[in-house]
């Protein structure tokens, strides 16, 4: 059953991504699995967005060496 967040009045795209996936840094992932919103920015309450699936090790896609994790 996919996952889904239901917005606050005044929750921003990064916010959201960090509450749901545990980074800023997948916000981009959040965005492309609801480009239906794209063009909002501070969403009004009620909105309901698919959190997309992460796996594990795309966690620290992106990241420095010394930030990454080996294992």
């Amino acid at each position: 059953m996919p996952k889904t967040y239901t917005t606050s009045q005044g929750d921003m795209w990064d916010m959201i991504a960090y509450k749901t996936l545990g980074s800023v840094n997948l916000t981009d992932r959040l965005m492309t699995a609801n480009r239906k919103w794209l063009n909002v920015y501070i969403f009004p309450a009620g909105v309901v967005l698919d959190i997309p699936e992460i796996k594990p090790e795309s966690m620290t896609e992106g990241l420095p060496p010394w930030k990454q994790t080996v294992g």
